[in-house]
């Protein structure tokens, strides 16, 4: 699987048929809404083209830094 953070001002051209989310609700933003990322398996889709691609680990990496802009407390800690 492969993952592409995108601006959330990029969501409305993002072809769900190609990716392995199903639609804008399911995606997942960052903490102030500005950004989310998508996956794929496979060819890059043309509307990621240039765009930087993580693999699993890198984008929980990403994800799970408690400094960083897409950590939720409630979500990692109990």
């Amino acid at each position: 699987m492969i993952y592409v953070i995108i601006n959330t001002s990029d969501v409305s051209s993002i072809d769900f048929s190609l990716i392995e989310e199903v639609s804008a609700d399911s995606l997942r933003y960052n903490i102030n809404g500005t950004k989310t990322f998508v996956k794929f398996k496979g060819s890059t889709p043309n509307f990621l083209s240039g765009k930087t691609q993580y693999s699993h680990s890198d984008i929980l990496s990403i994800l799970r830094n408690k400094d960083g802009e897409w950590y939720y407390t409630e979500e990692y800690e109990s």
